[in-house]
Formats: C-alpha cells, sequence, structure tokens
C-alpha cells in the first residue's frame, strides 16, 4: 500500500455540543456530524431521517416526456425494449424497469449487451436488431448519454428513444424524446447524485405518480445499484439505500435470497458494506466475464430452486473472476516494476494482450491503491484496445482524458472511474498526454481523512451505539475512522493460516487489541516497543452469542512523521526516474555523498537481507524522511555497483569493493 498523507477533519468541540443540545443526540455523533460539513439542526435532522428525503421525480428534465411517452406505449401494447448494462447498477436498473412495465401489463422486453460481443452501450447495431424483433420503443436505462450513432439510426427506423442515464453528458445530446440525465448543464434538480438504478426508479415513480409505493416494491434492488455504483450516499441516495437495506433484512426477494445464502450471508444482517462486500461483486461477476443475463434472470426470479441454481452459478462465476484478475493485476505490476517509463508516470498506464475486460477496472483500483497515484489499464485485442481508469481523490481521471482525446476513439464516465477504447498504436501518446495533463494540472498526494482523534479508553459499545445512527456508511458518507496516535506496539500474532495480524497495543493503563489484514510477519515491517499511530474502524462483532468492539487497522505509522516532506521527496525521485529535467539544486540534492552510500550499505549490510519500504528504512537508520530521494538513489547506485543483490522486494549485500568513479548514476548527477 502506497503511503497517504492523513489529514484529521476539523471540528468545532463548543459547536459540535451546542447541536448535540438543541438535536437531543450524542455528543460524540455530534461532533462527527459536524466534521462532516453538518452545522445546523436541519441539516441533521434531514441526516438521521432520510426517509423524508424523496424528490419529484418530474424536477428531472425530460421526465414529462419520458412518462408520457412510455405510458403510451404501455396504453397502445407497443413492444418496448428496455436496454441496460452489464453492471449491477445497469442490471438492477433493468430488472427494476422491466418489473415495473410488466406489472403493469407492458408488452416489454429486457435487453443487456455483452460485454465481450457487444461492448458498453446502445449501438446502431443493437438498435437494428431491436426494430427487427418488433421493438418500436427503447428505454435505455444507466446508459444512452453518449450512444449518438444509435439514436440517430433509431430515428432513422422510426423507432423512438428514451434515454435515462446517469453519466456526464458530451457537448452534443442523443436525439431522443427525452433525455433525462440530472448531470446535463440545463437539468433544474437539485441533486444531481443517484446512480443508474435511481434514474429508472425515478421514472417508474414518474408513470406511477406515487414514488412512495414503487420505492416500497423495488427498494431492495435500488439498495443493491446504488450502492454497487459507489454514488456518495448523501440526500436521496441515502434514502434509497436505507429503505432498500430495510427490504433486504425483513422481506428480500426470492434471487437476492438466494444470492445471500450462496455468499454465506444468509440470516446475517445486512448493512451497506456487506452489500458492497459480498452481493454487489458477484452480480457484477457475471457480467465481467461475458454475459450479465444470469444475474438479471436472478434478479427477476420468483422460484426458489431456479433461484438458487442461478445463485450457485453466480458464485462460480465469481470466483472465475478473482483468478482472472490476479493473474492479470500480476502482470500489469510486473509491467509496471520492469519500465521505469511506466512505474515513475504521473499516471500509470499498462496494457496487454488478452487481458480480460471485464476485471480491467478492478486491477487498475488495484493498482492505485499500491501506487498512490491514477491508472489506467488497457486491454488489448489486436490493433484496438478498451480501457478502464481509477483515480486517487483530488484529481479527475475524466478531464485527463478529455485532455487526451486526441488519442482515443471515445472515453465516458466520473472523475473517479473512466472508460475508454483506442487504437493500439496511440498507447504511447496516451502515456505522453496524460502525463502532461498531470504536470500541468496539480496531482495531489493520496490522502487519508481522519474523522477524528480517538482515545483509546473510549472503544466499547457505548460508543458503536453512538455511531450506529450514521449508516448506512460507503461513499460520501464512509464509515468512520479514528487516530490513535502514540500507541506503543506490544505484540504481533499472525492468525488466518499467517495471512492476518492480531495486534496488541498499550497507552497509558489501556490494552487495545487490533485487527491488520492481508499482512503477514514477514511483511510486518514494525517491531515490539514501536511508537505508532493507527488510522482504524471501530466495528461489532458478535461470537458465540457475545458482542464486543472490534478494532480493524486500516492504515499504521511511526508516530510524528515529517509525511509531507516524505512525499514530496519521494515525488522528486520519481520525475529524476522517469526522466525529467533536473535542476542542479535538485541534481544536488539527490546526490548521495560517499559518507551517505556507506552508511546505507552498512545499515542493510547489518539487516539483510532488507525487504523494508523507504520509510522504514529512514526510521530504523535515524536518516531524515526529507532526504527520502538520496535514500532510493543511493540504493540504486548501490545495485548498479552491484554491492547491492535485489531479489523480489529484498535486497541483500555483496562483500565486494566498488570503484564510485564507475557509476553512471552519480556521473549523471554531478
Amino acid at each position: 500500500m502506497s503511503r497517504k498523507l492523513w489529514k484529521l477533519a476539523q471540528s468545532d468541540k463548543e459547536a459540535a455540543a451546542t447541536l448535540a443540545e438543541s438535536c437531543e443526540i450524542d455528543p460524540f455523533l455530534s461532533l462527527l456530524l459536524y466534521s462532516r460539513g453538518f452545522s445546523d439542526d436541519e441539516q441533521i435532522y434531514d441526516f438521521l431521517h432520510p426517509d423524508a428525503m424523496l424528490s419529484d421525480p418530474f424536477e428531472l428534465i425530460d421526465m414529462e416526456a419520458a412518462a408520457e411517452r412510455v405510458e403510451q406505449a404501455i396504453e397502445g401494447f407497443e413492444k418496448i425494449a428496455v436496454f441496460g448494462d452489464y453492471d449491477a447498477d445497469g442490471v438492477t436498473a433493468a430488472a427494476l424497469l422491466y418489473l415495473y412495465l410488466r406489472e403493469r401489463g407492458a408488452n416489454v422486453v429486457c435487453i443487456l449487451p455483452d460485454r465481450i460481443r457487444d461492448g458498453y452501450g446502445l449501438s446502431p447495431e443493437a438498435v437494428e436488431r431491436l426494430f427487427d424483433s418488433g421493438v418500436r420503443l427503447i428505454v435505455t436505462v444507466d446508459n444512452g448519454i453518449a450512444a449518438l450513432d444509435a439514436a440517430a439510426r433509431a430515428k432513422e427506423l422510426g423507432i423512438d428513444l428514451v434515454v435515462t442515464d446517469h453519466h456526464r453528458p458530451g457537448e452534443v445530446l442523443p436525439d431522443a424524446v427525452a433525455v433525462v440525465d440530472p448531470h446535463r448543464t440545463d437539468c433544474p434538480s437539485e441533486f444531481k447524485d443517484n446512480a443508474g438504478v435511481g434514474v429508472a426508479f425515478k421514472l417508474a415513480a414518474a408513470i406511477e405518480g406515487d414514488p412512495e409505493s414503487v420505492l416500497g416494491r423495488y427498494a431492495d434492488l435500488i439498495a443493491l445499484g446504488t450502492l454497487a455504483d459507489v454514488v456518495p450516499l448523501r440526500g436521496e441516495n441515502r434514502a434509497l439505500v436505507c429503505a432498500g437495506l430495510g427490504k433486504l433484512n425483513r422481506t428480500p426477494r426470492v434471487g437476492l435470497a438466494a444470492l445471500m445464502a450462496a455468499a454465506g450471508c444468509a440470516g446475517k444482517h445486512m448493512n451497506a458494506s456487506s452489500v458492497v462486500y459480498t452481493l454487489a461483486p458477484r452480480i457484477n461477476a457475471a457480467g465481467r466475464m461475458g454475459s450479465a443475463e444470469p444475474a438479471l434472470q436472478l434478479l427477476l426470479c420468483d422460484d426458489a430452486g431456479q433461484a438458487d441454481a442461478l445463485a450457485q452459478r453466480i458464485d462460480a462465476c465469481n470466483r472465475e473472476r478473482q483468478a482472472v484478475e490476479a493473474e492479470v493485476c500480476a502482470e500489469a505490476v510486473a509491467q509496471i516494476e520492469s519500465d521505469p517509463a511506466i512505474r515513475y508516470a504521473s499516471i500509470l498506464v499498462v496494457a496487454g494482450e488478452g487481458w480480460h475486460p471485464g476485471v480491467v477496472g478492478i486491477v487498475a483500483a488495484r493498482l492505485v491503491t499500491r501506487y498512490g497515484k491514477p491508472a489506467v489499464v488497457i486491454s488489448i485485442d489486436g490493433k484496438t484496445g478498451k480501457g478502464s481508469c481509477r483515480s486517487i481523490e483530488g484529481f479527475s481521471i475524466y478531464d485527463a482524458l478529455a485532455f487526451a482525446r486526441h488519442t482515443l476513439t471515445h472515453f465516458g464516465g466520473h472523475s473517479g472511474a473512466a472508460g475508454l477504447g483506442l487504437r493500439t498504436d496511440d498507447i504511447p501518446a496516451l502515456r505522453t498526454a496524460l502525463d502532461e495533463y498531470a504536470k500541468t494540472t496539480h496531482l495531489p498526494f493520496p490522502t487519508l481523512t481522519l474523522d477524528c482523534k480517538l482515545n483509546p479508553a473510549y472503544i466499547g459499545l457505548p460508543l458503536l451505539d453512538a455511531l450506529e445512527a450514521l449508516e448506512p456508511c460507503g461513499s460520501g458518507n464512509p464509515a468512520p475512522l479514528f487516530g490513535l496516535y502514540g500507541m506503543t506496539l506490544t505484540a504481533a500474532k499472525p492468525v488466518g493460516e499467517g495471512r492476518h495480524l492480531r495486534l496488541t497495543f498499550e497507552k497509558g493503563h489501556t490494552e487495545l487489541k487490533a485487527m491488520l489484514f492481508s499482512v503477514s510477519l514477514a511483511q510486518f515491517p514494525y517491531q515490539p516497543g514501536d511508537l505508532l499511530d493507527l488510522a482504524v474502524q471501530i466495528e461489532r462483532n458478535t461470537f458465540r452469542g457475545e458482542t464486543s468492539a472490534a478494532v480493524r487497522i486500516r492504515d499504521l505509522r511511526f508516530s510524528r512523521p515529517d509525511e509531507e516532506n516524505y512525499l514530496k521527496s519521494l515525488r522528486l525521485y520519481e520525475r529524476y526516474r522517469f526522466g525529467d529535467r533536473m535542476t542542479d539544486q535538485e541534481r544536488a540534492y539527490l546526490k548521495p555523498s560517499r559518507e551517505f552510500l556507506l552508511d546505507v550499505y552498512q545499515f542493510v549490510r547489518d539487516h539483510s537481507p532488507w525487504a523494508f519500504d523507504t520509510e522504514v528504512f529512514c526510521k530504523r537508520s535515524g536518516c531524515p524522511e526529507r532526504l527520502a530521494a538520496r535514500v532510493c538513489v543511493a540504493f540504486d547506485v548501490l545495485c548498479e555497483l552491484k554491492l547491492f543483490e535485489k531479489q523480489g522486494d529484498a535486497y541483500t549485500c555483496v562483500h565486494a569493493k566498488a570503484d564510485l568513479a564507475a557509476s553512471e548514476i552519480l556521473k549523471a548527477l554531478s
């Protein structure tokens, strides 16, 4: 995991205490809400009572025209096609609108594109096939805003098109009866953050004339799609997800009950996190690995036996997805580590022939976590490539692609995630353009925002009870993250067959046990006696009927780090390795002296093999963190002179002599 810049949310204890009294809520809850921007009674009331936040669907531009045209088709028994997408948002949106129209007695079919065969969105070819089957009205859900050619073909054939989407539109809108998208610049709706399934819900609500009734029937689908699409859980989305989680835990539809059983969640309370990490990946897996049709049929299914079979099939598909993802991720990392022009670019761009296009988005997210910078992962198929992008907070990958549009055949998405197509020969040009954009637009450091500092003595069930009011948590309303500062590590015990660690800390008279997942003892750089800062989440854990507060570590570091200077130093080293022009001052800063090289050599000799990062080296060796870039150059020089051997992530000293004057690195920095 890349080092993040920790930021502590700003708060005002006195103002928060006043709000707690006026709103009659827990003082600690009030403090958290205040730090998240809730500064008056009305805002807090709306947040804590989301059921009152459903907006009028007709606030969305073109909704009246969309509802009237669909109603006309229902009454005239025209053949309607609901055209969705292959991800969880698109599948749930398609299932919702199809079920609603079927209940209304409409002559309706539901169509999902195949990721591999058809690609994303409504195409002219799909329009032609639908026309040949007798369809005279197409309603898109979670797509269509960029389907200009498909819209033109529909008009030529005499098919009416209603677009419902939530992606950012281009400069030109599709020529359709209605284009319902909250991101249209001329849309008066104040709420812009609906997922595709949220917009589909609003269309059904507009046709029905009773949003509450529609929500009651389809809330579980709406919650699943909204959570899967990682839209902000503020405002109306919070109301929709709250309603959906209630339905999931009380009376889930047959298909979702079967999927919960297949995922090992049967009988367990489902919150936003469990939906995101268990149900959503399985629905997504079907579409990622080929056809999303089994996922759609599962959501439409009302036969328990058939649902169980479909759920098992989808669960197997998810296991296949995990294996393919791991393989592509390993190849992407190997590509990055073997090529400095890729590794040290401001934006990572990797590409591979035959990489499964269904997993490139997940792999991009993995690379962002590992390297702390935006990532583009491209699946090459001969002369063309399809890519998926993920970004860090504060940097719009969509805007970066817009800058590089001359290298692309198409692109679309959001600031945090996007997709693209291009000719294989243009991948180098894409790399150049994206790096140029990142350097002219400030690329922020990856950050980790903490809600507040916490005394470990306060961790317990009363704290969890206070935090319960924040649910559902997710994008825009993350689960609270607390800073535990100055904690002394006393023990580290491997658990889960050595894949995880149970850590014990002390501060004052308080002992604290916490879990660190997916880190083995060999990968753990800290030792008993180290003074550490922890970023943690507090979770409710029930075991053998006993409930307790469990602590999960999300990040940790040595206490009192010189974090910003460390990150600035590493950023300079990356510029140097990428080949950017260095000033005389920068070269002097980067160049290690003979004495500095000797100190680095002797430290690694005494701690061989050395397999930890530069931050740990600085702390253990006493080197100032602001000199991290010089440490990195020193390692490069010692490897160049064959005084160090590197195997994997580990450095080993070679007992030999070398002439520093032979170093090409040092010559270049002189």
